[in-house]
């Protein structure tokens, strides 16, 4: 429950300017990324990568999301479970400092590496093979 100082969720009704993403992605503990089919996958990865690795939030993901398959090391949940879902909030916000470490930094590591440059990179590679192998 909130007060005056403190509100546990904020949920933002309008398009938010890209330079204050960052800013909410640090300051929250949570992100709770919970498409009912595949999508929002920038989303989690947006996330990731602005955590402070000091003192990180925790990504939870919708097993229907694209990312769920790439980010495993998130609590991974099925959104159409109310139960499963809140289970998820309540150990994301329980999570030791330690955990919370290791997680992000497994994520962030991933994150890294899998960038919009290796996947136009392997796109590419992809487009070349296909057409090699439909050359005469």
């Amino acid at each position: 429950m909130g007060d005056l100082d403190w509100v546990p969720i904020h949920y933002i009704y309008r398009s938010t300017p890209r330079r204050r993403l960052g800013d909410i992605y640090r300051s929250s503990r949570i992100c709770l990324v919970t498409p009912l089919r595949d999508g929002m996958n920038l989303v989690a990865k947006e996330y990731v990568a602005a955590q402070e690795a000091d003192d990180p939030g925790v990504l939870i993901v919708s097993r229907f999301a694209g990312a769920a398959e790439e980010m495993t090391e998130a609590l991974i949940v099925n959104p159409y479970s109310i139960e499963e879902t809140a289970d998820a909030i309540r150990g994301a916000l329980e999570m030791n400092l330690t955990e919370r470490r290791a997680r992000h930094s497994a994520l962030f590591a991933g994150v890294s590496k899998n960038n919009a440059a290796a996947w136009s990179q392997s796109f590419l590679a992809y487009l070349k093979q296909v057409r090699s192998t439909n050359d005469p």
